[in-house]
């Protein structure tokens, strides 16, 4: 769906746990940085398929360092997890801030489906196989 909104402001929050966004037609977002890092319109987030879609736990104390403006249409995020793949639209980011209730009750959903949590997974018995745990397919 395109909404042909252009944002009038894009600013990152003081903690850098947000992003506050105004578009032309009024609409106001503030996207939480763990929302926007598990939303991330990336591949290695959202595969080429939504078959492929990843469930990405452990980032609720992620932050955004930095926005960066990409042409005319779209910004780039990057997190502190290192992740900064992700190019986002200004009708993505319309959709994430209009859709928000619904896409955070999925995801929570989805992450509970997997045994997975929003918490930051550190432990010296991280499970074998190559992975961290956290869903994130890092490993």
């Amino acid at each position: 769906m395109s909404t042909e909104c252009w944002p009038t402001e894009i600013r990152l929050s003081g903690d850098r746990r947000g992003l506050n966004i105004a578009f032309d037609d009024g609409a106001q977002f503030t996207l939480p940085a763990e929302y926007l890092r598990v939303s991330s319109p990336s591949a290695e987030v959202q595969g080429h398929s939504p078959a492929e879609r990843k469930v990405i736990g452990g980032k609720r104390n992620v932050m955004i360092l930095a926005v960066e403006p990409i042409g005319n249409y779209a910004v780039k995020l990057r997190f502190d997890d290192m992740h900064d793949t992700g190019i986002y639209g200004w009708d993505y980011l319309y959709t994430l801030g209009r859709e928000r209730d619904a896409r955070w009750a999925t995801y929570l959903s989805e992450l509970g489906a997997r045994g997975l949590d929003r918490e930051v997974v550190r432990s010296a018995a991280a499970p074998t196989g190559g992975s961290c745990g956290s869903g994130c397919g890092c490993h």
